[in-house]
Order: structure tokens, then C-alpha cells, then sequence
């Protein structure tokens, strides 16, 4: 038994739905990567967790993996055409040595739905990436926050008509 100090459930929101959210593209950006060892501990994966920033699925988390180091060429090959397209959809066109380069950058996913198989429930699945519609093309030197336009700097557009610093 364990003492919750007079815990109450109507001082906390419900957990949400881990249901897969609907097939579609949405914007979103990667918020978190990290490298992995696979379970036959013979090659590494890197895993991307990436962030719904729009519409109605809002902070909802997707992940992929990609097979950067794998003794399967096919895997590998595949894991570097997906890493290559979201180093375009974000505007990273420069050699890549650390992976948070491509964090919190908008961009396109398109989501699809893997059916329940093998006692897993049904998840989502990310099967392509293109750049986010009012996201900037990145340039070298500039701040890296993804081309997003703060809030206040849209509050001051709307002020006096001016267009927002690039930061």
C-alpha cells in the first residue's frame, strides 16, 4: 500500500486518448532526438519525437525511426532518403553532425495509420516530410527558431502593418 497524501482527482485533468490521430499532413517539429541501440544490438537507430504545432491535434506527439546504422543496406538507405528530406523540409542543407540541428523547425508530415498486428494497437506512422508553407528557407548564421514568428512580434505587426524581424 502507498500513502498518497489525500490525493484528489478533481484537482487534475484526465489523461488523454493515445488513439492514433487521423491520416493527413500537419505541421509539426521535431522537439526531441536521440540515437538508440536496436534489440539485436547491432546497428543504432536515431528516434525523432515530433510535435503537432497546428490545428486540432496540437501538442500530440508522432515518432519515427530511422535505421542510420543497420546491417541491413535497404534499412539504411531508406533511414538517409527520410533524414535527407527533413534536413530539406527544414531548410538544413549543410553537413549534419548533431541531430538537434533539426529541432524545433516546422515542417510538414504526413501521417498514416499502422493497423493493430501482433499484439501492438494501432499506431501512427510518419511516411513523408515537406517544408511548412510560411517557414523561411534558413540561413547560415541566423537564429535557429525554425522560421516560427514569436507572438508578440505578430501582435506588433498587426499594430502598425510592418512585417516581423526575421528572429
Amino acid at each position: 500500500m502507498a500513502n498518497l497524501g489525500g490525493f484528489n482527482p478533481n484537482n487534475h485533468e484526465e489523461e488523454k486518448s493515445f488513439e492514433p490521430i487521423p491520416e493527413g499532413k500537419y505541421v509539426a517539429m521535431i522537439t526531441d532526438s536521440e540515437m538508440r541501440q536496436t534489440k539485436a544490438m547491432d546497428g543504432e537507430y536515431l528516434k525523432l519525437t515530433f510535435e503537432i504545432i497546428d490545428g486540432p491535434y496540437q501538442s500530440r506527439l508522432v515518432w519515427t525511426n530511422l535505421n542510420l546504422r543497420n546491417k541491413n543496406p535497404k534499412a539504411v538507405e531508406i533511414a538517409n532518403r527520410n533524414l535527407a528530406s527533413i534536413c530539406r523540409a527544414v531548410h538544413h542543407l549543410t553537413p549534419l553532425d548533431d541531430s538537434q540541428a533539426l529541432h524545433n523547425k516546422p515542417l510538414k508530415i504526413k501521417v498514416t495509420i499502422r493497423e493493430a498486428q501482433n499484439g501492438y494497437d494501432a499506431s501512427n506512422e510518419i511516411k513523408g516530410y515537406s517544408p511548412a508553407a510560411d517557414a523561411p528557407p534558413q540561413v547560415a548564421g541566423a537564429p535557429a527558431n525554425g522560421g516560427v514568428t514569436p507572438p508578440w512580434a505578430n501582435q506588433e505587426q498587426k499594430k502598425d502593418g510592418n512585417k516581423p524581424l526575421p528572429f
